[in-house]
């Protein structure tokens, strides 16, 4: 015993298993955070101003690039607001009811992370497209963009409410049941403001991925002006005419508003984490 307490005694105190990772861990995760997000966020953003802040203005302002972005955030706002209704029903079914298969339908939610987003658009086509085999045309129309960014951001909602409603007490819920409350109002009453963080922070990932989403919308949309052009395929045709910088601009706007939505995130969830703090 007291060889390995002079061994340990030996080791620099950088080197001794503390639990935590320690200064060569930070220093390693913060550089590979740098490489990774922070320099080409960086770059991004440099290139963007290559022509000053009033080309910046000017590519942002731009009647095409407002139109792509206005048409992308309400696609993008019904997109979250659809799967809030839909992720939430889903993840209270798998969680309270069962049924035969629920095993693989509750691994099916996980498909859209899986799957190459073009196939999913591919898909989409071929069902709802010019020659669809059940007579739903939705090619090169908004419906068709919401249908295809519904299915790439199922998951978040459902995978935010699904552990939520798994610790959620019953015996409340019940209580108020047996006290005359019906159905709807034991949901509004109890169960909601309990699933109401999770739901929030699920529609705002799936708002912030359907922002810059690309493979699922690049067939079924038709990438039409004004209409169903998404701002991800408007950055792709400005980098085909030879306006990188007008590109990088527009990247920059979506950059943004990805990072304010997730900033908002941060602050409900951080606002719940002291409540429920305080309500122990």
């Amino acid at each position: 015993m007291p060889a390995d307490r002079g061994s340990v005694a030996r080791t620099p105190a950088w080197l001794r298993f503390s639990g935590s990772v320690g200064p060569v861990g930070v220093a390693t995760a913060v550089l590979w955070l740098s490489l990774i997000v922070l320099l080409p966020l960086a770059a991004l953003t440099y290139h963007s101003f290559d022509n000053g802040w009033s080309g910046f203005w000017n590519a942002v302002s731009a009647p095409a690039a407002v139109d792509t972005l206005r048409v992308t955030l309400l696609v993008s706002v019904v997109v979250a607001l659809l799967n809030i209704v839909m992720g939430t029903l889903i993840a209270w079914v798998l969680v309270r009811d069962e049924f035969p298969g629920k095993s693989i339908v509750n691994s099916l939610i996980d498909l859209p992370f899986a799957l190459p987003t073009i196939v999913a658009s591919i898909v989409l086509l071929a069902l709802y497209g010019p020659q669809s085999p059940i007579g739903v045309h939705l090619n090169a129309t908004q419906p068709g963009v919401v249908v295809a960014l519904a299915f790439v951001t199922l998951p978040f909602v459902v995978r935010s409410v699904q552990p939520v409603l798994m610790e959620a007490d019953k015996e409340v819920e019940q209580a108020a049941a047996s006290l005359g409350a019906d159905n709807f109002t034991v949901f509004r009453r109890i169960v909601f403001p309990t699933l109401a963080p999770a739901v929030i922070s699920g529609g705002g990932l799936a708002f912030a991925r359907a922002i810059g989403e690309y493979g699922s919308v690049v067939l079924i949309g038709g990438n039409i002006p004004h209409k169903t052009q998404m701002a991800s395929q408007y950055i792709q045709q400005q980098i085909e005419v030879d306006r990188p910088v007008n590109a990088a601009a527009v990247s920059v706007v979506l950059l943004l508003i990805s990072f304010a939505t997730l900033v908002v995130l941060r602050l409900i969830s951080d606002r719940t984490a002291r409540k429920e703090t305080a309500a122990r």
